[in-house]
C-alpha cells in the first residue's frame, strides 16, 4: 500500500542539456549523445533506488517533447516550424502527412536499459493516442476519430512489446483529455485500443484541467490507475472524488511541480492522511503532480525525498494500527515472566 513513484520526466543535468543543444547544431554525434543520455538515466535510477522509491521511472533523459519524441520515431510524421507550448518553451509540432507506422519499438530499448539498473519495477512510459492526435497537425486521416484510432493501434503495439520485455507497469500519458471534454468518449475509445489485452498494470496521467466536469467519466477510462495533480489545487479534488466513490487506483500528486517551494514532510504526510478519508490505502500511489522536468535537478530530488519520507511515516502509522492485539493468555504469560 502507498507505493511511491514519479510521473515520468525528470530534469536533465546541465551536461546533458548542453550536449543535446550541441547535437541539434551538428556539433556532437549520436553515439556521444547516447552515452550521456545513458549516464543521466543511470544517475536518476540510482537516486531513486537510494531514497527508496517503490516504482522507478527512467526520467526520459532521451526525450524532448512528449509528442514530438514519438513523432520523430514513427514514419508518417513530419515536423513543422517551432510552435510555442507554454511560457518560453517551444517545440516542433508534428504533422501527420501519411499513414503512421511503427517499424520497430520506440521505448523498449530504453526501458530495458533502465530496468537493468535496478531490482525495483520500472514503468513503461508512453504518450497516449488522443494527445498525440490533438497536439499534431493532421494532413492525412479523414477525421479526428480516424486519426486517434490509427495512433492507438500503433501505441498498443508498443505497449505489448513493453509487456513482453517485462514491464509490470505501463503508463499512457493523456494530458490533452482534460482540455477537450467534448471528446472524452473518443479519448476513452482510443485508450481502450491501447490497453486491450494487457496484463501489466495500466495507468493514465492527466494534468491541469476541469476535473470536476471530467470526474463522472474517469471511471470509464480503461486503465487500472488514474494519475492526477492534487497538490496544485490545494487538494480540493478530494471532495469530488469522495462524492464519486472512486474505485480505481489513484496516482496522488502530493507535491506541486510548478512551484519552487519545497513542501515539508509533515505537510505531505498530513495530506496523505486526508487522502485516506477518501481512498483506501491500497488505491493510493503518492507521486508529484506531474513530470518534474520543469524543476532543477536539486529541486526534483528534494521533492522526491519528501514524498518518500512522508509516505513512510503514514505507512508506518497504518501498519501500527493494523497490528493484531496480543491474546489475553499470551499477555498473562508475558507478565509472569
Amino acid at each position: 500500500m502507498l507505493l511511491t513513484t514519479s510521473v515520468g520526466s525528470l530534469p536533465k543535468p546541465d551536461y546533458l542539456a548542453k550536449a543535446r543543444a550541441q547535437a541539434r547544431k551538428g556539433e556532437l554525434d549520436h553515439k556521444a549523445l547516447r552515452r550521456l543520455e545513458e549516464q543521466a538515466t543511470r544517475e536518476w535510477v540510482q537516486f531513486q533506488d537510494e531514497i527508496g522509491i517503490d516504482i522507478v521511472v527512467d526520467g526520459e533523459q532521451y526525450r524532448g517533447d512528449m509528442v514530438a519524441f514519438f513523432a520523430e520515431q514513427l514514419p508518417g510524421f513530419k515536423q513543422s516550424s517551432l510552435v510555442r507550448s507554454y511560457g518560453n518553451r517551444y517545440y516542433r509540432k508534428p504533422i501527420i502527412a501519411d499513414k503512421v507506422r511503427r517499424p520497430r519499438p520506440v521505448t523498449v530499448g530504453w526501458w530495458t536499459f533502465a530496468q537493468s539498473l535496478t531490482s525495483r519495477p520500472v514503468k513503461g512510459m508512453l504518450t497516449g493516442p488522443y494527445t498525440i492526435m490533438d497536439w499534431s497537425f493532421n494532413e492525412y486521416y479523414p477525421s479526428r476519430r480516424a486519426t486517434a484510432l490509427a495512433l492507438a493501434g500503433v501505441i498498443h503495439e508498443e505497449a505489448k512489446d513493453l509487456e513482453r520485455a517485462g514491464a509490470q507497469y505501463i503508463q499512457i500519458d493523456e494530458p490533452a483529455i482534460s482540455t477537450r471534454l467534448d471528446e472524452i468518449d473518443l479519448a476513452i475509445e482510443a485508450l481502450g485500443v491501447v490497453t486491450k489485452g494487457l496484463r501489466a498494470k495500466t495507468i493514465t496521467h492527466i494534468c491541469y484541467g476541469n476535473f470536476e466536469a471530467l470526474a463522472p467519466k474517469l471511471m470509464k477510462l480503461p486503465v487500472d490507475q488514474i494519475d492526477l495533480e492534487f497538490a496544485n489545487r490545494k487538494f480540493e479534488l478530494f471532495g469530488a472524488f469522495k462524492r464519486l466513490r472512486f474505485t480505481k487506483e489513484v496516482g496522488l500528486g502530493v507535491v506541486d511541480v510548478h512551484s519552487h517551494r519545497l513542501e515539508s514532510v509533515e505537510e505531505v504526510a498530513d495530506n496523505l492522511r486526508k487522502a485516506l478519508a477518501v481512498f483506501k490505502p491500497e488505491q493510493i500511489y503518492p507521486d508529484p503532480d506531474c513530470g518534474l522536468k520543469t524543476r532543477t535537478p536539486q529541486e526534483a530530488k528534494d521533492k522526491l525525498r519528501v514524498i518518500v519520507q512522508a509516505t513512510r511515516i503514514v505507512r508506518d502509522e497504518l501498519n501500527g494500527a493494523r497490528k493484531p492485539s496480543r491474546r489475553p493468555a499470551a499477555v498473562a504469560a508475558a507478565r509472569k515472566r
